[in-house]
């Protein structure tokens, strides 16, 4: 269990530190000024729930399995797309490695997952 706490609370506060600066950098990612502003600063929201949620998650993790899911779906969607945005050479090798602290997240929360399953399966065993 400790493992599976420490995962996501350093998934969670990983997030934390890398996410709520971008609110103060608008300028800096977009020279231009942003299309749609609404759209960055609603992205940033979103992903500061998500890492809050991690942090719910890492207090009971056994509790809180099934929100794993869908954490292994927030994590999987940002490489999946940073995968094919590459492949169709959209943004340089160099961004899409910038991204990649989100697929060893992935394989961490899978880890968990399946780990708690496990003992999920062993203590309705012994009963």
């Amino acid at each position: 269990m400790k493992f599976a706490s420490g995962v996501f609370r350093a998934a969670g506060i990983y997030g934390l530190i890398v996410l709520l600066p971008m609110y103060f950098l608008e300028h800096k990612i977009s020279t231009e000024g942003l299309a749609h502003p609404e759209y960055f600063y609603g992205f940033i929201g979103v992903a500061v729930a998500w890492q809050v949620l991690f942090l719910v998650i890492a207090t009971d993790p056994a509790k809180y399995r099934a929100a794993i899911p869908a954490a292994l779906i927030e994590k999987a969607s940002f490489v999946v797309a940073l995968a094919a945005l590459l492949a169709q050479g959209r943004i340089s090798l160099q961004t899409f490695l910038v991204g990649s602290p989100d697929l060893v997240w992935f394989v961490l929360f899978l880890a968990v997952y399946v780990r708690l399953g496990r003992i999920a399966g062993s203590e309705a065993a012994k009963r």
